[in-house]
C-alpha cells in the first residue's frame, strides 16, 4: 500500500523569544505612530502600567485577550498587529 503524502505545508517553528521580540517591535511602531504612550497604553488596557514596556521588550507574551484589548486600544485591527509581527520573523 502506497504511503499517503502529507498535503499540509511545512510551517516554520518560531521559539516565543523570536514571536515576544518581533510583537514588542510592532507595538512599539504603532504606539508610537499613534503618540500614545506606555502609561496610557497601560490605562487604555487595563493592564499595570509596566506592562506595554516588557512586552515591547519581548519579555511579556501577550494573550489573544490582550492583543484584541491593544489594537482596541490603538484603534488598529488585530489582524495588522499578527501580519506585521509575522512580517518581522526571518524567513525560514
Amino acid at each position: 500500500m502506497k504511503e499517503v503524502e502529507n498535503a499540509t505545508p511545512a510551517v516554520p517553528q518560531y521559539g516565543r523569544r523570536e514571536v515576544a521580540l518581533a510583537f514588542g517591535a510592532v507595538l512599539r511602531n504603532i504606539r508610537r505612530e499613534r503618540h500614545v504612550s506606555q502609561d496610557r497604553l497601560g490605562e487604555l488596557c487595563d493592564f499595570d502600567r509596566t506592562y506595554p514596556s516588557l512586552m515591547e521588550r519581548g519579555q511579556r507574551h501577550p494573550t489573544l485577550c490582550m492583543l484584541l484589548r491593544l489594537a482596541c486600544a490603538l484603534e488598529v485591527a488585530p489582524e495588522r498587529l499578527v501580519i506585521e509581527t509575522v512580517a518581522r520573523l526571518p524567513k525560514r
